[in-house]
């Protein structure tokens, strides 16, 4: 075996390389380094994916010896190259060879001479850390040689856009705020800017997370101090009236107008320091978007971002390389650090500890010197879980909390993404610009909102469905290519369940009425590029991969494909743990307290109920400054209010003592405490 693959599998995988990969006019094609560095990205993100890896690669060799009676590696490269159109060409087999095929296009990709070769920036060089007083209050867990125990009033786990908020605003009220998160505390000097390294460290699963049903469909999150907000583009949009409207009228969230929520969005966006980026950051990209919309007559504008000082360089999803983007491992979480919260990383929350019906704080565990877990106790008088919309649900379930609705896990949105690249004779730059910083809205009424969804170089390859002489010409032009995407508000629902190794495991159906608003978005943004002045526009659509002009774009609008036909993603999970008025339909109140469990809130994606329509992270933050006032006053009562519930007596909704909770326990049996006590 070779790097954990047989003979025949690296075989397999040698002839697929130089027949996806060969060289071209300007780049070089495929080789050992090629092979080697794909061999070593998959192995690194999870060795569940290794085994799938070589499954794969098993797949394509049995279908080749089925379909021309030899092994794939030993067909010409004519013929290796017509089994892998009929893998295009299928339903199962095409989601196989994308899988197959990013891996290895990524890895190629990841090459400093080839770069060059196109006139691409490969890396940065990344400044000098720059120490603050509050650093000495970030603990890692990792590495250490005994348990912990912590103390706080308040543990929030996560770090992300609904915890960091509600941390830091628990801070400057004055509680005592400890801050768990699983992922490593990053600062700018780690980001190099180089895409496959950062998806590594600042991604779960190297971006590996995906939701299956009729389709696959991507869902990559942040594993990293600051969550998923260290890895998007920074769009702050607050959510339509008209769905606070819906939330108002449908699930009894009688609170929730524009007027009364203003106040938390304004606080936030004023931390964020919300505006649109300036031109010379939005660079060609807007203008030539703006360009094809005015000819259409549409609707669009620069996006409200989180970045002041943003200076377009196209890097905000793999660690913003000068601070610019306001993501909360740069805003909300040293605010809270500075009021004297304390943060530790590297911890794994597996648990609430529980007294009857009381949240008492949360156990987990950490790597310790010796490779082995070690526990990690924390006692605190409010558990506020801010997981994701993935795992804290996951986390209730493996417990079976809060969901005596039995809503915990389901009623997942996920705004399934998709777009399309046009070709231009003019150059784009897309690569000194901001990934995401314009936007069309005319169909956003109907759930479709076009935004920009440019990427390096790497990135564009890897999830470009094509290979061969072709796709090589494509990537060699480089400079002249613009992506735009879109994402629908959708009416489909998925699931999130306990899964293999305690991670999640997410489903997904894309009904009827969504596949026919993806297929509508993906032709009206066919048509923006075209009459923007592309040549011809890539679609990541079966039978469809290149349209030519507006004939073939009608052509395509009058098709059928599948769901499973579409190479869709998304970045939005939501509503797995959805917020509202009534206990039998929904998983927290209107506070965002849960309504089983006293003394547990939930911060994060999973309260926001489906239909949002909206990049989520803004609704996120104000939704958690708003729980934080809530949190603070149960803290307060607390304070004033010594009784304690036993577990024999349980304590009944609405009785006063479930404003009490028991006194921290103290034991002599593990380390010392961290953090301060109530």
């Amino acid at each position: 075996m070779t790097a954990g693959l047989t003979a025949s599998e690296h075989a397999t995988l040698a002839a697929l390389a130089v027949t996806a990969l060969p060289p071209g006019r300007l780049l070089p094609g495929a080789g050992a380094r090629t092979i080697a560095a794909t061999l070593g990205f998959v192995a690194a993100l999870d060795p569940a994916l290794l085994l799938g890896y070589r499954g794969l690669l098993r797949a394509l060799d049995a279908d080749a010896r089925a379909r021309c009676g030899e092994a794939f590696a030993a067909l010409p490269l004519g013929r290796r190259l017509h089994v892998l159109d009929a893998w295009r060409g299928g339903d199962l087999r095409r989601l196989w060879l994308r899988g197959l095929l990013a891996p290895l296009k990524l890895a190629h990709f990841d090459d400093p001479a080839l770069h060059a070769a196109l006139g691409c920036r490969y890396a940065l060089d990344p400044p000098q850390p720059e120490r603050q007083r509050w650093n000495a209050q970030v603990h890692n867990a990792s590495g250490l040689d005994r348990a912990i125990e912590l103390e706080a009033e308040v543990v929030v786990v996560g770090t992300g856009a609904g915890g960091a908020v509600v941390a830091s605003e628990l801070a400057e009220a004055g509680c005592a705020v400890l801050l768990v998160e699983e992922g490593a505390h990053f600062t700018r000097a780690d980001f190099t800017g180089r895409p496959a390294a950062m998806m590594m460290k600042l991604y779960r699963k190297g971006g590996a997370t995906v939701a299956f049903g009729n389709t696959a469909i991507p869902i990559p999150i942040g594993r990293t101090v600051g969550g998923s907000t260290t890895v998007n583009s920074g769009t702050c949009l607050r959510p339509p009236d008209r769905v606070l409207a819906a939330w108002r009228d449908g699930l009894g969230l009688r609170d929730f107008t524009p007027a009364t929520l203003d106040p938390f969005f304004r606080r936030v966006e004023a931390v964020l320091q919300v505006a649109p980026s300036s031109p010379a950051a939005l660079g060609n990209v807007a203008r030539i978007v703006a360009r094809g919309a005015d000819s259409l007559g549409w609707s669009h504008w620069p996006l409200p971002r989180n970045a002041p000082a943003c200076d377009g360089q196209g890097l905000c999803c793999f660690g913003c390389p000068t601070d610019a983007k306001r993501s909360t491992n740069v805003s909300f979480v040293p605010r809270a650090l500075a009021h004297g919260g304390e943060l530790w990383t590297g911890v794994t929350i597996e648990r609430v500890r529980m007294h009857g019906e009381t949240a008492t704080g949360v156990d987990g565990w950490a790597l310790g010197k010796d490779g082995h877990r070690l526990p990690v106790t924390v006692h605190a008088q409010v558990v506020v879980l801010a997981c994701g919309t993935l795992h804290t649900p996951n986390l209730l379930l493996r417990q079976g909390l809060a969901n005596a609705s039995g809503s915990v896990g389901k009623n997942l949105s996920i705004h399934p993404a998709a777009g399309a690249m046009g070709l231009f004779r003019e150059p784009v730059g897309a690569q000194r610009t901001v990934p995401q910083g314009y936007a069309v809205d005319q169909f956003h009424a109907e759930g479709i909102l076009m935004e920009g969804a440019t990427t390096p170089l790497d990135i564009m390859a890897a999830t470009h469905t094509g290979y061969g002489p072709g796709f090589i010409d494509l990537m060699e032009r480089f400079d002249h290519t613009l992506l735009f995407g879109f994402m629908i508000c959708d009416e489909s629902r998925g699931r999130v369940r306990p899964g293999p190794g305690g991670e999640p495991f997410v489903t997904y159906r894309v009904n009827e009425r969504d596949r026919a608003l993806i297929q509508r978005a993906t032709g009206l943004v066919a048509r923006l590029l075209l009459a923007a002045g592309a040549g011809e526009v890539h679609l990541g659509v079966r039978g469809w991969e290149r349209l030519r002009g507006a004939a073939d774009v009608a052509a395509f609008e009058r098709a059928r494909p599948a769901a499973r036909h579409f190479d869709l993603s998304a970045f939005h999970p939501l509503g797995t743990c959805s917020m509202g008025a009534d206990p039998l339909r929904s998983v927290v109140g209107p506070t965002g307290e849960t309504h089983d469990v006293h003394n547990l809130w939930l911060c994060d994606g999973s309260t926001v109920p489906p239909g949002l329509g909206v990049n989520p992270q803004l609704t996120i933050m104000a939704l958690a400054a708003r729980a934080a006032g809530f949190v603070a006053r149960r803290v307060e009562r607390l304070r004033r209010t010594p009784a304690q519930p036993t577990a024999a007596e349980p304590i009944a909704a609405g009785d006063a003592r479930r404003d009490t909770l028991p006194r921290p326990r103290t034991s002599s049996t593990v380390a010392p405490r961290h953090g301060r006590r109530p």
